[in-house]
């Protein structure tokens, strides 16, 4: 029976290379400069520039101005409209409806109801926020919400 051992491990063929070995001579095509050209911070040991720096000139990432702003909350938030309640069979709406329906999509956590088109029917909302507007409509066609 052959079992594998730690001392028998070791890299599929062709896997590994050897690294680089510069400044052994004009033969090997990196003797003297070993690849650094000549003078300046980069041939020397030691010698980095920090990302993004232009050598003392204002490096572009200050240059160009700070633009916008995408709030986290966002991706969780949604609005439907009266007239898409409107078109529900349910009488009472939750969340959960809502995304049955496709109104929202399924990672919402978070619906408000906006006073756009009308309601004529009577409906319970749960766990719904509701604009002054809408909650008026809403009452006006004898449906209640409730947060």
């Amino acid at each position: 029976m052959n079992i594998m051992q730690l001392n028998t491990l070791a890299p599929a063929e062709g896997e590994k290379r050897d690294r680089k070995r510069v400044g052994r001579g004009i033969g090997s095509g990196f003797g003297k400069t070993c690849g650094r050209g000549h003078k300046g911070q980069k041939s020397r040991s030691g010698g980095f520039s920090k990302v993004g720096f232009e050598g003392g000139q204002m490096p572009l990432q200050r240059r160009l101005p700070k633009v916008g702003f995408s709030s986290r909350v966002s991706i969780i938030t949604s609005q439907v409209t009266l007239s898409e309640l409107n078109k529900l069979d349910e009488k009472e709406i939750t969340l959960e409806v809502l995304k049955q329906h496709n109104l929202v999509t399924k990672n919402i956590k978070r619906v408000k109801v906006m006073l756009s088109g009308e309601i004529t029917r009577a409906v319970t909302l749960t766990g719904i926020k509701v604009t002054k507007g809408a909650k008026a409509a809403i009452e006006a066609a004898k449906g209640s919400v409730s947060e």
